[in-house]
């Protein structure tokens, strides 16, 4: 089913901890050369890159702060350069910046939000969409939120508005990939356990998971199950989609 992975080059964004190392691990274990971006988390990217390698396969770290227009620029291309080309981007990276009531929200974790969460995902796809274009064909996948379907929390409401955004990007590129094959789509992650919640001290967890049909959190495998299936040639027919995997939230 995922045989044809084997040898595919993929670059994950925000890759050295919770679901993008998760995904690295998976992508890896088939066979993939796998691209660790990571911002500050260097240690936890070497050991990754390590514990890849000692199973017998193929990762290099590769260091961008998305906030950082010049930094970000060069990612992609350095992948390219390491590895000779990209097959599959994973625009995983992303998070809240300013996690306080809206009435509180000042303008520049606004703009923060949206350019970790929107704008670094649509140039790093644009980069990769130019390789592929003249490869024939890729598959680029973001990674959205179930805050994107709620809107996000009062604490939240930016980041929701990001996501949202970044589905509407997926959309409209995978119509300017489809001549091209290069294959563009959306996963919608629930409340999934990282340390992502626990960064912001989130309140009222416990109550939050009960409002999951399945009432338990999801686990970071569960949406690096769903990328594989799509960067895999089980998805080779699907493009500008939003696949949620939230526990029927």
């Amino acid at each position: 089913m995922f045989e044809k992975i084997k040898n595919k080059k993929v670059l994950i964004t925000g890759a050295s901890s919770g679901i993008g190392a998760c995904m690295a691990e998976l992508f890896s274990s088939y066979g993939a050369t796998v691209g660790i971006h990571y911002c500050r988390g260097y240690e936890r990217a070497k050991k990754l890159r390590k514990m890849i390698k000692a199973k017998g396969g193929e990762a290099e770290i590769f260091k961008a702060d998305l906030l950082k227009a010049k930094e970000r620029a060069k990612l992609v291309g350095s992948f390219i350069s390491v590895f000779k080309g990209i097959d599959i981007l994973i625009n995983n990276a992303g998070g809240i910046i300013g996690n306080k009531h809206f009435l509180n929200l000042d303008e520049k974790s606004w703009k923060e939000t949206f350019s970790l969460n929107v704008e670094a995902p649509f140039f790093l796809a644009r980069q990769a969409f130019i390789h592929m274009k003249k490869n024939k064909g890729g598959k680029i996948i973001n990674i959205s939120s179930i805050a994107a379907k709620y809107g996000g929390s009062t604490n939240s409401l930016h980041y929701g508005a990001a996501k949202g955004a970044l589905e509407s990007v997926t959309i409209g590129l995978s119509r300017a990939g489809a001549p091209y094959n290069i294959l563009v789509n959306t996963i919608r992650g629930g409340f999934i356990d990282t340390p992502f919640h626990k960064k912001f001290k989130r309140p009222n967890i416990e109550a939050r998971i009960k409002l999951i049909p399945l009432k338990r959190p999801g686990e970071p495998m569960d949406v690096s199950r769903m990328a594989l299936f799509l960067a895999s040639e089980s998805g080779d027919f699907i493009t500008g989609e939003t696949f949620s995997v939230s526990g029927g939230d």
